[in-house]
């Protein structure tokens, strides 16, 4: 198995390769096509700005190179919102896999922005309810409810907080910082062929 990193300035970097190599996996930090074309798992981390990911994408020639994608392709927190079509965070044009725009968290009672801390994920396939549990969030964007979500949490609005589209994968939170549940969704990840 080997694990491709992408780096598109993201400040999680580190983190994410670590949890991987924690699980006993060789993960590559890498803005290699060729190296990104033939690994097994790809990995769009995201810390940063929408704006700023794309930006490094663009600039490296990857856009096209990852909508091709056939093989396993998590996107971390930023890495899920920029595979809409576009998002409000500095008004962007995402990679367009999933239809639909990531729109800022609203100004309403009881929502602190940006949400930061432990909230509930619950997945709405009875196969994945054993990764129901609480992960580690850091975001003012949100995906509201779509055909390709496959779990959501509430935080006063229903977001989308894993969405899947064929061999695209994005969650909201930061499994790298999630504990024991982040470690069973990187299992998941890492399983699927």
């Amino acid at each position: 198995m080997s694990i491709a990193i992408i780096d598109c300035g993201g400040a999680n970097l580190r983190s994410v390769q670590h949890a991987f190599q924690l699980k006993g996996y060789e993960a590559n930090i890498t803005t290699e096509k060729t190296q990104i074309g033939q690994a097994s798992h790809i990995v769009i981390p995201g810390v940063g700005s929408a704006g700023m990911v794309m930006n490094a994408l663009n600039s490296l020639q990857l856009t096209s190179l990852i909508k091709e994608l056939q093989q396993p392709v998590l996107g971390i927190c930023i890495g899920m919102q920029i595979l809409y079509e576009y998002s409000q965070e500095q008004n962007t044009k995402c990679l367009g896999i999933i239809n639909g725009e990531i729109k800022k968290l609203p100004i309403q009672q009881g929502i602190k922005i940006p949400q930061m801390g432990w909230n509930e994920v619950i997945f709405d396939q009875s196969a994945l309810s054993n990764l129901n549990n609480h992960y580690y969030f850091a975001n003012s964007y949100y995906a509201e409810g779509s055909l390709e979500t496959a779990a959501i949490t509430d935080y006063k609005v229903t977001m989308s907080s894993v969405v899947i589209k064929n061999n695209f994968i994005g969650c909201q939170f930061h499994p790298e910082k999630s504990s024991v549940a982040g470690e069973q969704f990187l299992d998941y990840f890492l399983g699927l062929k």
